[in-house]
């Protein structure tokens, strides 16, 4: 073995400019593959913090035509033992009311939360532009838009007609989502102060949680669904609720993966091409070889050595051309804000894999003139001397 490993390594050396063209042939390929999975992968990494990052990915909500429900401290213990998917849980209490300030009124829907757990799903506190999070009962946080339409500052007073009754809050602040519908119709307090609206501290409208994997979200959903039929709930997601936006992250990832195949291909057909046209052009030096008795094992490991040892260099050479072409791509494809279009996203288990692809490619196109090297005999190699 390792005299066919030797004999790889001088065959390769004696001719450096085919094996530099070769080695250049894989790392093209594996460039490719590394831009486009990553560059694919960050885009809908992108796409779905931006869509389903800062908000519910799964939703449990009543099955009945009350739109609130109990004992939600114990469903939520459920949920979490049920399964380690959870990253986080929060229960909330909607309502919806009309602000007044003078002549001007403006419907919204008030939203109570647990600011300790909620946050960790829609980030308030990055989203405030003034102020701060409400803490009493009569505190509330308001969009940027509604503080345009109502004229309104930290600090001052506004009414809320709800349920029946009129309230005097407080505006200790206000956000921006860059979402026109939630800036111009949420208004935000805490959970406390929306149970006392409601007269009922026992009570919320929904459970809201977000997973680790957001594409295990309709699977979780439907086991959810089971454990909450008795207590008469049942739950949204949002795979169901955006087809099309997981329609097209579907569609992304199989033509990253045909366009990952077809190079592979293209590089396994290559390789195999070229080393079998190594065996007529070393066939001399084999017929040699086994004249003075090496095996034909031994004969057919060079050229498994030799594509082994291509996609070695093939494999590193095109992981630092795809980790360059990744870095150019973030540098200047850039928004008008001065972000990358495409955040830069490097996952060195797909890098690693798509190495080894390349590596264990290589080595498989070595097969066809490994076998026949080991099929040539030395009156073959003397006949068409």
């Amino acid at each position: 073995m390792k005299l066919a490993f030797q004999v790889a390594w001088r065959f390769l050396m004696s001719a450096k400019r085919q094996t530099i063209i070769i080695i250049l042939g894989i790392a093209v390929g594996v460039s490719v593959q590394v831009f486009i999975g990553s560059l694919i992968t960050g885009l809908q990494k992108s796409l779905v913090d931006t869509t389903i990052g800062s908000s519910s990915q799964i939703t449990v909500v009543s099955d009945t035509s009350d739109a609130t429900f109990s004992n939600y401290t114990n469903i939520i213990s459920d949920l979490n033992a049920s399964t380690q998917e959870i990253s986080v849980i929060t229960p909330v209490l909607d309502l919806g009311g009309i602000l007044s300030k003078g002549i001007d009124k403006k419907e919204i829907l008030y939203r109570g939360f647990e600011f300790d757990t909620a946050n960790q799903i829609y980030g308030f506190d990055t989203k405030l532009t003034e102020g701060s999070l409400p803490t009493g009962i009569n505190q509330v946080v308001l969009g940027q838009t509604l503080k345009t339409d109502l004229n309104l500052s930290v600090g001052d007073p506004i009414d809320i007609e709800i349920l029946g009754t009129t309230r005097t809050l407080t505006v200790v602040g206000f956000f921006d989502f860059n979402v026109a519908l939630i800036n111009d119709s949420w208004g935000i307090g805490t959970l406390g102060a929306l149970q006392d609206i409601l007269g009922d501290t026992t009570k919320v409208s929904s459970i809201e949680m977000q997973i680790k994997d957001v594409f295990q979200a309709e699977t979780l959903a439907q086991t959810f669904d089971t454990m909450l039929q008795a207590d008469q709930l049942k739950t949204e997601n949002w795979m169901t609720q955006n087809q099309e936006l997981l329609s097209g992250l579907q569609g992304q990832s199989s033509s990253s993966l045909m366009i990952q195949v077809f190079v592979i291909i293209s590089v396994v057909l290559g390789i195999s091409s070229v080393l079998a046209i190594t065996v007529m052009q070393k066939s001399r030096q084999i017929g040699i070889m086994k004249a003075m008795g090496i095996l034909d094992k031994d004969a057919s490991r060079i050229f498994l050595f030799e594509g082994f040892l291509l996609g070695i260099f093939g494999a590193i050479t095109g992981v630092l051309l795809g980790l360059g072409l990744l870095y150019s791509f973030t540098t200047f494809a850039l928004k008008p804000d001065g972000n990358p279009v495409v955040p830069l996203f490097i996952d060195p288990s797909f890098i690693g894999l798509s190495a080894m692809i390349a590596l264990v490619a290589s080595t498989l196109a070595s097969l066809i003139p490994a076998i026949k090297s080991s099929k040539m005999t030395v009156i073959e190699v003397i006949r068409n001397a």
